[in-house]
């Protein structure tokens, strides 16, 4: 007699039954046959044991409670990616780790709380040409990130409104140059699934201004399939393999979005490297397969 295996797609209260773009991940697994069942990660009631697998999927109310979601990861028996790994990906600070390591990134000035800056102190670390944006390092969706024009004297207040209110609520702080790229061309985000490459889609702009006051989430965004050129493929592979040395992973990533934007030279730059929630654009991968390819995945770990 062979049981079930059953599989938790981790979500949140505000998508109890996965984002739309997850739900063929659950039609795969179902014809490979094992359970899967969305289960949002902050219910009190839910037994993690009883799965064979979680998965991190739409979690992405997690930014203000990166502690609480960072040790519940750690408290699930057997979950991908890993608590380690996701540990180290809520914190953007993992873009020093990349740097150091010669991968390409969006250049950064880097805030923390603990030195207490004056708002003048502040104003003195605000880029003086070109639109800039201002974050916090642990963010998700483009949570709490506004875009600012420092010849304004309108926006750069605002920005440095923005950036001291983090900081006073403790959270560091993140000021990066605004690719202008982005607007013509987006970003062009690399999905990969078990150490593969299986497509890439083009993402519209999302920051058009300061940042946003209401409670949403997450920007809901707009993308259609795109094709990665040779460098851009060569740089999410390396970001990749960085952040496996670093963690010491011998086994490829379940998953791993590499999100890039284009330097005036051409250069590609790594915005983000997600390894925790990260969409993975299911109906949008041009016929790769990739809801198949991410259940044949999740299977091969089940053994």
């Amino acid at each position: 007699m062979t049981t079930t295996k059953r599989v938790g797609l981790a979500t949140c209260q505000a998508l109890p039954d996965l984002d739309d773009d997850d739900r063929p991940l659950l039609a795969a697994l179902t014809e490979r046959g094992v359970s899967a069942e969305p289960v949002v990660w902050d219910d009190p009631d839910v037994d993690w044991s009883a799965y064979d697998l979680v998965v991190v999927r739409s979690t992405w109310d997690y930014s203000p409670r990166r502690e609480e979601f960072v040790a519940w990861t750690r408290r699930v028996p057997r979950l991908a990616n890993t608590a380690d790994v996701i540990a180290w990906n809520t914190d953007k600070g993992y873009l020093r780790v990349l740097e150091e390591a010669g991968v390409p990134v969006i250049p950064t000035i880097w805030l923390d709380p603990e030195r207490h800056l004056s708002k003048r102190a502040v104003h003195t670390r605000m880029p003086a040409f070109g639109d800039f944006v201002v974050k916090p390092v642990v963010s998700a969706g483009a949570k709490d990130t506004g875009r600012y024009q420092p010849v304004s004297a309108q926006s750069r207040a605002l920005a440095i409104k923005h950036a001291v209110e983090l900081l006073d609520g403790g959270r560091a702080v993140m000021i990066q140059p605004y690719v202008t790229s982005v607007d013509t061309a987006g970003e062009t985000c690399l999905v990969f699934v078990d150490g593969e490459l299986r497509h890439a889609v083009r993402k519209n702009a999302l920051l058009t201004g300061p940042s946003r006051d209401d409670d949403a989430p997450y920007l809901r965004e707009l993308m259609e399939p795109a094709r990665a050129t040779d460098e851009q493929v060569a740089v999410a592979t390396r970001a990749i393999e960085v952040a496996r040395g670093e963690l010491g992973l011998t086994r490829p990533l379940l998953y791993a979005r590499v999100d890039l934007v284009t330097r005036d030279d051409g250069t590609p730059l790594v915005i983000e490297l997600e390894l925790t929630e990260p969409s993975l654009w299911l109906q949008h991968d041009g016929g790769a397969g990739t809801a198949k390819a991410f259940a044949d995945a999740i299977v091969a770990r089940l053994v």
